[in-house]
């Protein structure tokens, strides 16, 4: 039963000629090895009218979408276009609960776009990101995150 769903998913997604990205792969030191296309979003990347790029890298089986004043579950690596990697919910020693309005605004607006179980690239503008707020040690910029929604609270 459950591989059925697997392929019915599987096959709606082909049908709707969406793709699913691959993760980007764990060092065995532990780093995290930025993606490919860390440096610009693909061509076929979802696009929202205010410039959030984002590409699903697994599908999800939840079916509700987090509010703008949900808490959240994640786990999360980002990094800077040229492969740096700056930040990473491994560094706390796993998952972390963060306020859908509480993170930057590009974060606000994909963690929307996703359901429990879903893993998604997102590529967040400068704008979107830290180039309004002044906070030490971040990357000015755009920035690519790879983020996993675990659970909606």
């Amino acid at each position: 039963m459950i591989l059925r769903k697997w392929m019915g998913i599987a096959l709606l997604l082909a049908a709707a000629g969406c793709t699913v990205a691959h993760d980007a792969e764990r060092s065995a030191d532990g780093a995290v090895s930025p993606p490919a296309d860390v440096s610009a979003p693909p061509a076929d990347a979802l696009r929202t009218p205010s410039g959030l790029a984002s590409k699903m890298l697994r599908v999800g089986l939840g079916r509700d979408h987090p509010g703008p004043h949900a808490q959240v579950l994640v786990t999360y690596t980002g990094w800077t276009p040229d492969g740096k990697m700056f930040d990473t919910s491994a560094k706390t020693g796993g998952p972390v609960v963060l306020g859908v309005d509480d993170v930057i605004p590009g974060w606000t607006e994909g963690l929307q776009l996703m359901v429990a179980g879903e893993k998604r690239r997102f590529w967040i503008p400068g704008a979107l990101a830290y180039d309004k707020i002044d906070m030490a040690g971040m990357p000015k910029g755009m920035l690519v995150f790879d983020v996993e929604l675990l659970e909606i609270r």
